[in-house]
């Protein structure tokens, strides 16, 4: 699913001639383009969606719908890593997680084949 979700602006620069911004999405942060809105400054909140600023947002609003997202858990689903939701909803634990669990037992010596030998 793809949201449009509140975010503040951080910092504002210029990317090949873009005006760029750092937002913070609730402790993700993200390179979002200000185009659509030129005048918007660091501190304030904008709607954001696909990496495009697209409507200023009072900060009550921008914390209160925050906080419902994540309660709900689609900032996870929105900026989490796709790949560790795929293996999720597959049923099978990350495996690429911090503590990866015991070591696989070693494979078995390989031996060469031997003669049968015939009474």
């Amino acid at each position: 699913m793809c949201l449009a979700v509140p975010g503040r602006v951080l910092d504002i620069g210029e990317k090949d001639g873009t005006r760029m911004a750092t937002v913070d999405f609730g402790g993700v942060q993200k390179e979002v383009c200000l185009e659509y809105l030129p005048d918007l400054q660091v501190g304030e909140y904008a709607i954001v969606h696909v990496g495009f600023a697209l409507q200023r947002l009072d900060e009550e609003s921008a914390k209160q719908t925050l906080e419902l997202f994540a309660q709900l858990g689609m900032l996870q689903e929105e900026f989490g890593d796709p790949w560790e939701q795929a293996a999720a909803a597959g049923g099978d634990p990350w495996p690429f997680a911090d503590d990866p669990g015991p070591e696989p037992a070693p494979a078995p010596a390989l031996t060469a084949p031997q003669e049968e030998v015939q009474p």
